[in-house]
């Protein structure tokens, strides 16, 4: 089954023109990791400008070093009817206008193997230096993308077809594909303000497992309406669903953070949904969340989701192990978890303290009461403990008696 989305309700007008666009059948995960010996001459900056057909991506900007490190993640869409040729220049930067390019490399994306990691040091061909990237290729077999006027499950002939599809007479065949998941992904309400002009540009990404998709950017709003109906194969229905609401900043490149293949954002929401809960058919409201899910954020987005799938092909998936998700997010530095661990710390330091100071108190006389129960207590124990060794002390002189 295809991943698809579609328009959905949209007037006979506004699909004029609208074409289909071009299968992508993978995600390429680049990984750039450092600079070995690049040298940069007398720029005062540096930094690489990745290419991969017309998707073009560039890495921060960092200060003159011979091993810079960059320790980025940036995400393609691969076509395997494309010349897979990825192009990585490292460019140098002196002041605002200034730029030179120091130096290239190149890498055949279709000669990878796929689903690895491939860890590779490629010397650049104009200037000394290497640069080491980790690249790996994820196939998504099935996955396509395109604009229709229709939405599958509307027409009752093809939801009849998909529903005898996954019926029980046909419970042993083709034990993965197990069902599918229909997204109507409608609107969201009073986002947050990202701009300083008290808007923002939202569009929503889906993922689930490693099929993501998103929709188009509506600009200068805080109550987008997106209209869009996504359709996802579902090969395992404990799986979950991962809304998330960007805000695309147009004032600067296209920077790529973490897994995300789509435009910088400022703001993250998140929704999180497990396929069984699903409700069929109902359009809900849902609270947007922090990544977390602890805390809930100014916003709500409204989904209609739908699910069918087969249930002994999805009893039978249930032992065994999960997809992998090749494309996983890069834990950063967070001051919000740094300083929480740190009070953490800090909170058990000062119990240690407390109860070291209280237990010398104890034998200050600090408070007579407090002192008076510390020494019977001392005392007893003591008493105790030659007790008992008076006792072990007899048993063995009457064991040797005998």
């Amino acid at each position: 089954m295809e991943v698809t989305a579609v328009l959905a309700d949209a007037p006979p007008a506004a699909l004029r023109g609208l074409e289909e666009e071009p299968a992508w059948n993978g995600i390429v995960s680049i990984a750039l990791l450092e600079g070995k010996n690049v040298s940069v001459g007398n720029m005062a900056e540096m930094f690489v400008l990745l290419k991969l057909g017309e998707q073009r991506y560039k890495s921060k900007t960092l200060c003159k070093s011979a091993h810079p490190q960059w320790r980025e993640e940036f995400d393609f869409h691969y076509f395997s009817d494309r010349m897979g040729i990825l192009d990585i220049e490292v460019w140098g930067k002196d002041g605002k206008k200034h730029e030179e390019r120091l130096g290239t490399c190149k890498v055949d994306i279709a000669s990878l193997p796929l689903k690895q990691a491939n860890c590779l040091e490629l010397p650049l061909d104009s200037c000394p230096g290497a640069l080491l990237v980790l690249i790996t290729l994820t196939p998504c077999a099935g996955v396509s993308v395109s604009d229709l006027c229709v939405c599958p499950l509307a027409d009752p002939g093809e939801r009849k077809q998909i529903t005898q599809r996954y019926c029980l007479q046909n419970s042993l065949k083709d034990m993965k594909d197990i069902g599918i998941l229909q997204v109507k992904v409608l609107k969201a309400l009073d986002l947050l303000a990202a701009d300083f002009s008290g808007k923002s540009d939202p569009f929503c990404l889906l993922e689930l497992g490693n099929d993501r998709l998103q929709t188009h950017t509506i600009y200068k709003t805080l109550n987008p309406e997106w209209n869009k109906v996504f359709t996802f194969p579902v090969k395992d229905v404990h799986d979950a669903l991962e809304v998330t609401v960007f805000d695309e900043d147009g004032d600067k490149p296209r920077i790529f953070l973490e897994k995300s293949p789509f435009p910088c954002c400022l703001k993250r929401l998140y929704f999180f949904c497990c396929l069984w809960q699903i409700r069929d058919g109902q359009t809900n409201c849902y609270v947007l969340k922090n990544k977390d899910l602890e805390q809930a954020f100014k916003g709500v987005i409204y989904l209609e989701m739908e699910l069918i799938y087969n249930a002994v092909k999805a009893s039978i998936r249930t032992f065994t192990p999960r997809e992998k998700r090749f494309v996983e997010d890069s834990r950063k530095l967070s001051k919000k978890i740094l300083s929480r661990d740190v009070d953490r710390v800090r909170r058990i330091t000062m119990a240690i303290w407390n109860s070291l100071q209280f237990l010398k108190s104890c034998f200050q006389w600090e408070s007579t009461l407090r002192s008076a129960v510390a020494f019977v207590v001392s005392v007893l124990s003591q008493a105790r403990a030659v007790g008992f060794r008076g006792l072990n002390s007899h048993g063995e002189t009457r064991a040797s008696y005998y």
